[in-house]
């Protein structure tokens, strides 16, 4: 009986002991992290988040911290995933919902710009070439990008929910509105109706 609360104890220790050192680790990762994120080497700055996230997956912040660099390296793709993700354990933080409406904005813009083409497997994959940028738009990159916005708008509108007293609400209305404007652009008025006006 002895023997079994020793080997009980022994590994009790084992396992805080290395939770400590995996915490102390993803600590270090995360700050280092940090530090290459300021001085802008963001792929520096993935790779340490990264393994923090290999070492505990659930540590909510540095999760964040991932979708955040993603965005400032305009991977707007894998933004969004780790958006997702950091909802998916937090739902109830505004900012979430503001920064996935923002990557997915900025996404739903690159491929309009023709920066962004889905490939063969239909999957979204940067256009390399001038030609690839240049290429009419498919349907299904049209409607990818619909969605794009139209998660936005409802990601940007969650995040006013969540935070009815934003200081900016006036801005982020703006941002919706601007949207739904571009999506549906008002019907041009008659000519003969614009010269009445005047």
């Amino acid at each position: 009986m002895k023997n079994v609360l020793l080997i009980a104890s022994i590994l009790t220790v084992a396992v805080i002991s290395t939770a400590c050192i995996n915490n102390l680790a993803v600590q270090d990762l995360n700050n280092k992290a940090q530090a290459y994120a300021e001085k802008g080497d963001y792929t520096q700055a993935i790779e340490r988040l990264k393994s923090s996230i290999d070492l505990d997956p659930s540590v909510f912040e540095t999760h964040y911290n991932l979708a955040i660099v993603y965005t400032k390296s305009g991977d707007y793709i894998n933004a969004i995933e780790e958006y997702k993700t950091v909802i998916s354990m937090k739902p109830e933080m505004a900012d979430s919902y503001y920064s996935l409406a923002t990557a997915e904005n900025n996404l739903a813009i690159e491929m309009e710009r023709g920066n962004y083409k889905l490939n063969q497997e239909g999957s979204l994959t940067a256009a390399l070439s001038d030609e690839e940028r240049e290429a009419e738009m498919t349907e299904d990159e049209k409607t990818l990008m619909k969605e794009l916005y139209d998660s936005a708008i409802k990601n940007y509108e969650k995040y006013l929910e969540l935070n009815p007293d934003a200081e900016d609400k006036s801005e982020v209305n703006e941002t919706i509105e601007r949207i739904k404007k571009y999506q549906n652009p008002p019907e041009e008025e008659d000519a003969e109706e614009v010269l009445l006006k005047n």
